[in-house]
Formats: structure tokens, sequence, C-alpha cells
């Protein structure tokens, strides 16, 4: 019986057992089904996984690759820096700098501030005390690879701006091709530097004359003792635009002779103005702050000018003299006569100071430099100068007045880039364009002036 029971119960619990066992079975299956779902995303992913890896890798050696590149490019960098010089840094009044491949640049400038008394006959002008800022310049001037230059300058004496050079140039050897706005070749006194003047201004005519820079293009040669220059120009950069025209030539001999320097050289000018144009001729007594000319043709209608001119100089040590005449020549219209003015000077100077000279470079004077300058322990140069300086604006019954002056100067130069400078004139009119009180146009002045002067 307890047998029977056992095996009834152990059947039953066989049948219970059936279904349970297929249950499982059936969640094991999806279990595995999910897991080989998940198996085979797993999969994927780190098939994805290792293609990132690989490309990273990759990148990774393009980065390397790269950073190798630029560091050795970096490197020649630094290489090719350390092999190029350095730019150069000079001291010529101001620092000049210059740097590989024919790069360079210097600021440029003068002042001069002029005082003085100017003593007439009663009624024969404004007399007395005078002052005046007469040059305040500033600019630069450099060169540029290939031959080319450049300088500009700008003046700001009399609270007005105007320019006085702005040139464009290049250079090969002995030869030089300007354009710009820039000084006539026009004659050794006006194209000498006015910081290197031994008076307060050039002699009369070149003022008189009308001798100014002019828009236009010039060209220079220099073979040896010989100078050649020509040029043709428009006109003054204020007054344009016209219709005026300009053509000029000078040549030069300028020879050395052991410690003598020669100078020899003449120049022509030629000037064409448009309809209807007059010219005038006009001169101060010496100094530049008096408005008073005692000289003066008055308007004159021209259709041309020509001008001739001769120079000459010598520089021996301390001793200098030079001399230049000039002719002018007008062109007036038809039925009108055509008159010549002159003007003229001839002037010496030496130096007191021991071991001093004219500067002197190109055809014109140059930079004069004290061999004991102030601040080496000595006194700087000092320099005496005389003038006789003629202007005849009479001429086919024109009376524009004569004027002969008799000048003397004393320079002390301190340093290089430095000048006081003394002057006295006795000017003696005829036919003076200022009439005295008493009716006479025959009559003298004097004048007394003095400069200070610095410039780099």
């Amino acid at each position: 019986m307890i047998r029977k029971t056992a095996l009834i119960a152990s059947v039953s619990l066989a049948a219970m057992a059936v279904p349970a066992a297929a249950q499982d079975t059936a969640t094991l299956q999806a279990e595995m089904a999910e897991m080989r779902a998940q198996m085979a995303a797993m999969a994927a992913r780190m098939n994805e996984l290792e293609q990132e890896l690989a490309d990273v890798d990759a990148e990774a050696e393009t980065a390397s690759a790269q950073a190798a590149t630029a560091t050795a490019m970096a490197e020649n960098a630094v290489t090719a820096v350390q092999d190029k010089p350095a730019p150069q840094v000079t001291f010529k009044g101001m620092p000049e700098i210059k740097a590989d491949g024919g790069w360079s640049f210097k600021p440029r400038g003068r002042l001069q501030y002029d005082a003085g008394i100017v003593s007439a006959p009663d009624g024969a002008g404004d007399d007395g005390f005078g002052s005046e800022a007469r040059r305040a310049r500033l600019g630069a001037s450099g060169s540029i690879p290939g031959g080319f230059g450049y300088k500009i300058e700008l003046d700001f004496a009399g609270s007005d701006l105007t320019v006085t050079d702005a040139i464009i140039t290049y250079k090969d050897d002995g030869l030089k091709v300007s354009a710009g706005h820039f000084n006539t070749f026009q004659g050794l006194e006006e194209l000498t530097s006015s910081v290197h003047t031994t008076f307060l201004e050039r002699a009369a005519f070149t003022d008189a004359f009308g001798f100014e820079r002019r828009v236009g293009l010039g060209v220079e040669y220099t073979a040896g003792d010989l100078l050649l220059q020509g040029g043709v120009f428009s006109d003054n950069m204020d007054d344009l635009s016209n219709k005026n025209w300009s053509a000029d030539g000078r040549a030069v001999f300028m020879p050395k002779m052991g410690d003598t320097q020669l100078h020899l050289g003449g120049s022509v000018h030629y000037t064409g103005l448009e309809d209807a144009s007059t010219v005038r001729y006009r001169q101060r007594p010496l100094v530049h702050f008096t408005s008073d000319r005692y000289v003066n043709t008055g308007n004159l209608a021209a259709t041309s000018e020509l001008g001739l001119g001769l120079e000459a100089a010598i520089i021996a040590g301390p001793f200098h003299a030079q001399a230049e005449t000039y002719w002018q020549k007008v062109d007036t219209p038809i039925g009108a006569a055509n008159p010549t003015f002159f003007g003229g000077y001839a002037s010496v100077g030496y130096y007191l100071t021991k071991g001093d000279t004219r500067g002197y470079k190109g055809g014109v004077f140059g930079r004069a430099k004290p061999a004991n300058p102030v601040g080496e322990g000595g006194l700087g140069s000092v320099q005496v100068n005389l003038r006789y300086d003629r202007l005849d604006l009479n001429d086919a019954g024109i009376l524009g007045g004569t004027q002969d002056g008799y000048f003397a100067s004393i320079a002390w130069k301190p340093t290089d880039y430095t000048m006081l400078l003394l002057n006295y004139g006795r000017l003696d009119y005829s036919d003076a364009a200022l009439t005295a009180t008493n009716g006479d146009t025959d009559y003298s002045v004097d004048v007394l002036g003095m400069r200070a002067q610095i410039d780099f």
C-alpha cells in the first residue's frame, strides 16, 4: 500500500515537472537569442571601435609628420634669421637705419630762427626790428632695393604747410634720375642747401629771378670730374595747374688738385609761359623777415624767359671763394622791348680755427664739420666771409632799380649740425622802387641779422 502510494506520488510529481521544464526551456531559448543579439551588437561595436582606433592612429601619424615638418621649417626660419645681418643703425644728426637688401630710412629736418634790424631812410619802407622762423622742416629720406630712393620734406614756417621736396630717385653707377618736386639745375648758390650757405640769404638774383622748386623729371650723370644735369619741369606745386613749362641744363667740371677743390660750371634755363602771363622781378635787402623790396620791376607781360649762368669756386684748406653771374632775358609780346637783367656776386671766406675747411660734394657746397667740436674739448669752427652782390633790374626802358650789396658774416659751428650766424650788410640803391620822404630814390640801407640753426 505504501509502495503504491509512493508510486502514485512520483507519477504526479513527474507530470507536474514536464510543463515547468518546457517553460524553462522556452525562456532559456529567448534569453540565449537575446544574448546572441547582444553579442552580435558588441562584435559590431568592437569592429567600429577598431576602425576608429585605426583612424586615430592614422591621424596621429599625419599630425606627427606635420609637426615634424613645422619644426623643421621653424628651425630653418630661425637659422635664416640668425644668418641674416641685423639692421644697422648709425647716427648722422638723427638715427639712420640700414637693412639688408638696400633698405634705409632716416628722419631729417632743419630749424632756423632769424632776427635783426633794417635801417632805411625816412619814408623808404617799414624798417626796424624783425624776426621770423625762416625754415622749420621735417621729413625723411632713404633707399629702396633696386637702386631706388625717396625724399620728402614739409616746411611749417610762417604757419603755412609747404611741400619743399617730394622726390623719387633711381641711381645706377654715375646715373641718377629724379621725378617729383625738387630744385631745378640753376647754379651753385641755388643748389647749395640753406644749411650750408655762409650768409643769411642766397645771392640776390636767385630770389629776384624766381629760382624755385618745380614738378618735373631730372637726369644727372657723373663721369669722373664731370657732372651733367638736365631736366624738364612744369611749375611749382603750389602754382599748378597751368600751362607753364621749363627746361634746365647744367654742366660742372670739378677736379681736385691735391688738397685743392676746383669748380667751374655753367647753366641754361628756359621757361615757356602760357598766354597773358606776367613776370615780376624784385628783391628784399638781404634778410627775409622784411616785406620791403627796394628793387622791383613791377608786372611785365611776357611769353618766355631765358637764363644763362656761369659759376666758379675754389676750396684750399681754410680758404674758399666763389662767384656767379646770371643774365635773365624776358621775351615780351610783339612790339615791346625785350629786357635783359643781370645778377652776380663774388665772395671769399676763411676759417680761423685750425683744421677746418668748407665741405663740397657732387657739384655743390656740403656740410662743414668742425675739426674740434664742442663736447670733444674744442670750440667748434669759426668762419669769416665777405661778399659783393650785384642786381641790376634796369634795361630796355624798365627802371626796376639796381642793388649793390656789401656783406660780412661770421659763422660759428659748435658741432656738425648746429650754427650761429651773424651777418651785416650795406646795400646801395639807385632808382629804388621805394621813395624816401625827401623824394630821393638813390640811397643806402643798413641791415644786421643773425640766425640760430640746427639741422639733422
